[in-house]
């Protein structure tokens, strides 16, 4: 991993520090209902302040497509990110550029934390403007990025910023990059992959990356059913992507010749309705009735994925196993995810894991803070897992 300047590296005493986070939570009627990327990036805000930075706080919020909206303002989430600071006080200004926001910016005082209107109400924050960009960066001296979260974008408060200010990763981005350089740049071997979700066809890139990169892959959710059906297996009325055999068979082709084994489910559980507590009868694979569908992994899969995971070090983790979100068939899941953080606990396992389907499975079973990492990223993440360059990452680079 190229290498990049943290908050160790910056003298912040006296100095206005544009921070760029990601605020961008889920609210009902106003109020947060999930906060925990508020208090994922309350350490880097609070570190500043205790250094005596006066802190400016940049984020987006929702799709504005540059105008201002009352129902997309930051101006809700003072309250949320001063309890996040421990009832630190935070200012707020109307506008996050011009005479609004350099008032506030300029009336800080060391340790002061301001909180910015969102970015995303000019368009030149999306279309990555310089002069936008030139805007946003009068108002600081230095630039910490701590949104990993929104790197994927080359947007003006994303990459643009890091190129017209001395720039460093807040504690939130440093976690993740030295988490996913341990995952797979780098990473303890021998290294699995588990890769679940609905579709082939959206994690595409994210297959052919990986067979290069890990020695086992275990594929499960509707995904693996357009794996079985490659290989002649009948899947019923699953999920399946039948026009995708091809490609998967390439895929698996691929794995073959990198030395990746793929591991694919070797029982289901199915139903005939597609809806919570539905009946449903576990079988093997080749077993499934022609108006069955596969919901879930079932038993004898769970316990042949994770003797393979017993012998590995690492575990790359994106997507569930099953229609975890169907009371009733997310037991395969929660069960290898709990087999995971047990491994995890003993020492005998780095696993790091994201996306936001795989976050809410890894909560469902308990386990959200037994992996060594779970990054709360969503398009960040797969694209990383794709292996491409992150431009709000390639900007901290020197």
């Amino acid at each position: 991993m190229a290498h990049f300047r943290t908050l160790d590296d910056l003298d912040v005493r006296g100095r206005r520090v544009l921070v760029r986070v990601d605020l961008n939570v889920p609210t009902r009627d106003g109020r947060v209902t999930d906060a925990t990327r508020i208090e994922r990036v309350a350490p880097t805000i609070a570190e500043l302040a205790d250094k005596g930075a006066r802190v400016i706080v940049l984020s987006h919020f929702g799709r504005p497509k540059g105008r201002s909206s009352s129902a997309m303002s930051l101006s809700p989430l003072v309250a949320p990110l001063s309890q996040a600071l421990r009832g630190r006080p935070v200012a707020f200004a109307t506008d996050c550029i011009g005479p609004a926001a350099m008032s506030a910016a300029t009336s800080l005082r060391d340790g002061d934390v301001l909180l910015l209107e969102n970015v995303r109400f000019h368009g030149g924050e999306e279309a990555n403007d310089p002069v936008f960009t030139k805007a946003l960066a009068a108002l600081g001296e230095l630039y910490v990025n701590d949104a990993f979260s929104a790197a994927h974008r080359a947007h003006a408060s994303t990459e643009g910023l890091a190129r017209e200010l001395p720039a460093a990763a807040g504690r939130l981005m440093q976690e993740e990059l030295e988490a996913l350089d341990a995952a797979l740049t780098a990473p303890a071997r021998p290294v699995m992959a588990v890769v679940g979700g609905a579709k082939v066809s959206s994690k595409l890139d994210v297959l052919g990356n990986l067979v290069g990169k890990v020695d086992v892959l275990a594929i499960g959710g509707g995904m693996a059913n357009t794996f079985l059906f490659a290989q002649g297996i009948a899947v019923g009325k699953s999920l399946c992507e039948r026009d995708l055999a091809p490609t998967a068979r390439t895929i698996g082709e691929r794995a073959a010749a990198a030395g990746c084994r793929i591991v694919l489910p070797v029982d289901a559980v199915c139903a005939r309705r597609f809806e919570a507590g539905a009946p449903r009868e576990t079988v093997a694979i080749g077993a499934v009735a022609g108006d069955a569908m596969i919901l879930d992994v079932g038993p004898a899969t769970v316990a042949a994925v994770t003797v393979e995971l017993e012998v590995c070090r690492t575990l790359l983790w994106n997507g569930p196993l099953g229609a975890f979100e169907l009371d009733g068939f997310a037991a395969g899941t929660i069960a290898l995810a709990q087999a995971a953080a047990r491994l995890t606990g003993r020492g005998k396992l780095v696993s790091v894991a994201g996306g936001g389907d795989t976050v809410a499975a890894l909560a469902m079973a308990g386990v959200e803070d037994d992996f060594t990492y779970v990054s709360t990223a969503g398009g960040a993440f797969l694209e990383w897992l794709e292996g491409k360059e992150l431009p709000g990452v390639a900007a901290l680079a020197h």
